[in-house]
């Protein structure tokens, strides 16, 4: 199978890694830890999003390289495409994946010349090729596969901004690379116009242009603009433009629609062609300076150790021990698709697209390197539990640079993103938590952004009305702040979706006031946290006391009719009444007031026991919205901190329970059962989830409160060492520490911190911050004595 290939691999590169830190560290002993050995992209890659299978490229990196299986002429959308472990053929190899983003394609062939790819079912009626997957390998900054139609085989690897291109030809007297612009390539949707021409014989150039379908209602006067310089190492012996299955031989450059490029010349047996791919969202010239100046003396070979490396250093700043090796899998794999999920946006020289199309400037410092970089990203909907978590533990710099780029977005859009592709508004779920997110980044400890300036935008986020569009998000946010609910009506956009999200927006509206809330108490911004702290009370506003359910409510003020609480999106985004009733993070304690403790914890037990039966949401079913009108759903972002919840209401063996279960039954090693079985991993949240579930930590309320707390689950592994920045932290490591720990010893019976006993099922975040060691001793049944005491803080609790 794929999976033992390509643990083969891995244990192949680990070696050489190893030697490679070996050689580089002082007096030749190792530094890091290798982590690289249980990272398996594969894992989840059956109906995965697009930005997912992108193995060749670096953390967080612009240039991110993959095979396409079904990429060509795709939907658009949002949906899963570009490659699928199922499939047997590939159609090329794809340089942009972003969210909404997407474009410019090469294949490599021999004998005549075809320019389209042709299908899945019919593969022969194109240039695709078939493969063996026993010859494919991918692993963190590379792929290799060999092409079966064509004897070839290519190889991928990429620095930060750069695609690197390796093909090992057959003899042939006709070798050919076609390289196409003007198709729709995964989530980039239709293309409004594509432009290549040969600027010298093994130099070409260009750009292409799209019109995402989240553009055309969030920014439907704005594109996507995508520029390239591509560096070949062998003079062509022909070239031509095409326009579908016309071709123009001898034609150097092409601009319009559905076109493209190719090249032809012989080769020997064996014979290596390489090609090296500049790219950039600001201009040609920007391109070919990015290419310039990461491809300098670089060769194939050394760029794919570096990737290595790099992927290794930020990988292991876990350290884990102990376990099997598949929770070490799980572990790595999901650590490695949170770091995946979004990609730099500017150049080496700090310049990127602004909204209004002009070019920014990143601050530069003294040696003229750019202070932070800009990042394109799918919006951050549930991204303040599991990612942003992750991040503040582990990637403090990351999340600071990611929250300055949302700030100078603002600056000329006027309000903070929450999606945001080439300088446009992408948002896919029409809230916006950039302004939570934020909030929890300086509750962290992680100030050095421009902090008032990003308040105020985040301030005006959650307060301001005027002006709102599906772009900017929370265009229903004037019923919120002037009625204190958003009422259950449909909102119909340009294509033709409704939207009828009333009650998850109430929810959703409150919880972020309540994070900036804090965020402006922490700052001496009275008014503003009063009356933040008055709308974070709104959920209140939709909770039914006759059912106990968050219900809809009309406009008039009366709840819906035929009300039946696992009936979807029926004013829920992607869930239903019954899983959003729990979504009051910030406040848990005033949920269980309105509800009842018993009720509370009869109806939270039962959602478990049930779901357990359907894998925790969706069962075997291959869909992204699988577990919508289930009990619960760990396939989707508004689930996914229910199971901590025991924690509040007196019964943290079960929160112990739950987690540890779903991390060994929801999440798999397979290509298929890898995220649920092909729910949706949307932004790298499922796999951030299974290693902060690993941890046995999480907060409920995501960093939100000024003063953060670590609720405990229950740790998965023997010891867990982790490199804290001692740029924003006072720590050099956080050891969580177990004793007596198996797959059956899952229920924590005490709890100390550097020595001394913790009695609470939760922690200062700021005291972990400092140093140390956790130690959990576990055993095989509950310990309901401890952590039972005093609940960890809770907004009505303060």
């Amino acid at each position: 199978m794929a999976f033992r290939k390509n643990k083969k691999r891995l244990q192949w590169l680990a070696a050489g890694v190893f030697a490679l830190l070996v050689a580089c560290s002082p007096k030749g002993n190792p530094t890091a830890y290798d982590a690289l050995q249980y990272v398996d992209p594969q894992i989840g890659s059956v109906h995965g999003r697009w930005f997912f299978y992108t193995p060749a490229a670096l953390p967080f990196g612009m240039a991110k390289l993959a095979p396409h299986t079904n990429a060509y002429e795709g939907e658009g959308s949002w949906s899963p495409q570009g490659y699928d472990d199922r499939h047997r053929s590939i159609e090329g190899f794809g340089h942009f994946h972003e969210f909404q983003i997407g474009g410019l394609v090469v294949m490599p062939t021999t004998g005549a010349l075809k320019t389209v790819p042709g299908t899945l079912d019919e593969p022969d009626t194109g240039y695709r090729s078939r493969f063996d997957k026993a010859s494919e390998e991918s692993i963190p900054g590379y792929y290799s596969v060999f092409l079966k139609d064509y004897d070839i085989r290519a190889e991928l690897t990429a620095t930060e901004r750069v695609g690197f291109h390796r093909y090992t030809f057959p003899k042939s007297e006709q070798s050919n690379l076609i390289i196409d612009i003007g198709h729709k390539q995964g989530e980039s949707s239709t293309v409004t116009d594509a432009f290549i021409r040969m600027n010298e014989k093994k130099q070409l150039e260009g750009y292409i242009e799209t019109y995402p379908v989240y553009l055309t209602f969030c920014d439907p006067d704005n594109r996507v603009k995508m520029y390239f310089v591509i560096q070949l190492d062998k003079e062509p012996e022909a070239f031509g433009s095409f326009v579908n299955e016309q071709q123009e031989a001898g034609k150097a450059e092409s601009k319009g629609v559905d076109n493209g490029f190719y090249l032809s010349f012989q080769t020997d047996e064996n014979e290596l062609v390489e090609m090296q791919v500049g790219l950039s969202y600001t201009s040609i010239a920007n391109a070919r300076n990015n290419l310039n100046v990461e491809a300098e003396g670089q060769t194939f070979d050394s760029v794919k150790e570096t990737a290595a490396l790099k992927w290794n250093e930020k990988l292991s700043r876990f350290q884990v021990e102990g376990a099997t090796e598949a929770d070490r899998t799980k572990f790595y794999t999901g650590l490695y698709h949170a770091l995946l999920g979004r990609g730099i946006a500017s150049d080496v020289n700090g310049q990127y697209i602004q909204y209004d199309k002009t070019i920014g400037q990143i601050p530069l410092d003294e040696s003229g390197t750019p202070r932070y970089h800009q990042y394109n990203t799918d919006g951050i909907w549930g991204g303040f539990w599991n990612l942003g978590q992750l991040w503040a533990l582990a990637y403090p710099r990351y999340l600071s640079e990611y929250v300055q780029s949302n700030i100078d977005f603002s600056k000329v859009s006027g309000w903070l993103h929450d999606g945001m592709a080439a300088g446009t508004y992408t948002n896919g779920v029409q809230t916006n938590f950039q302004g939570l997110l934020m909030a929890s980044a300086y509750n962290a400890g992680i100030r050095d952004f421009e902090v008032e300036t990003g308040y105020k935008a985040a301030l005006k986020n959650e307060v301001e009305y005027h002006g709102r569009n599906l772009g900017n998000g929370k265009y229903d946010l004037h019923y919120f702040v002037k009625n204190g609910y958003v009422p259950s009506k449909d909102t119909v956009i340009v294509n033709g979706w409704v939207f009828n999200f009333g009650a998850s927006h109430t929810l959703e509206y409150a919880f972020s006031s309540y994070a900036v809330g804090q965020f402006a108490k922490a700052l001496g911004h009275k008014a503003d946290y009063q009356k933040l702290m008055t709308q974070a009370g709104n959920w209140a506003n939709i909770f039914d006391p006759e059912t106990r359910f968050i219900r809809p409510r009309y406009e008039d003020g009366r709840f819906i009719e035929n009300f039946n609480p696992l009936e979807g999106w029926r004013g829920f985004q992607e869930g239903n009444a019954y899983q959003y009733t729990w979504y009051v993070p910030h406040d848990p304690a005033g949920l269980i007031e309105k509800m009842g403790v018993d009720t509370f914890n009869v109806r939270l037990e039962k959602t478990f026991v049930e779901s357990q039966k359907s894998l925790f949401g969706g069962g075997r079913e291959v869909h992204s919205f699988s577990g919508v009108e289930k009990l619960y759903n760990q396939g989707n972002q508004p689930c996914l901190h229910q199971a901590w919840l025991f924690n509040y209401s007196g019964k943290p063996w079960q929160t112990q329970h739950w987690t540890r279960t779903i991390c060994d039954e929801f999440y798999g090693t397979e290509p298929l059962h890898g995220y649920g079985f092909g729910q949706d991993e949307d932004q790298g949240q499922l796999g951030a989830w299974y290693v902060m579930g690993a941890l046995g930590l999480f907060d409920v309320q995501g960093h939100a409160a000024m003063n953060p707390s670590f609720q405990f689950g229950s740790p998965m592994f023997d010891k867990v060492t982790i490199q804290l920045d001692e740029n924003y932290y006072e720590g050099k490591t956080l050891v969580l520490e177990t004793r007596n720990n198996s797959k059956e010893n899952k229920y924590v019976q005490s709890v100390t911190w550097n020595g001394q006993p913790v009695e609470n099922c939760w922690i200062s975040r700021n005291e972990l911050m400092k140093g140390g060691t956790l130690l959990f001793e576990m055993g095989s049944s509950p310990n309901k004595n401890w952590g039972v005491g005093t609940p960890p803080p809770s907004m009505t609790k303060e």
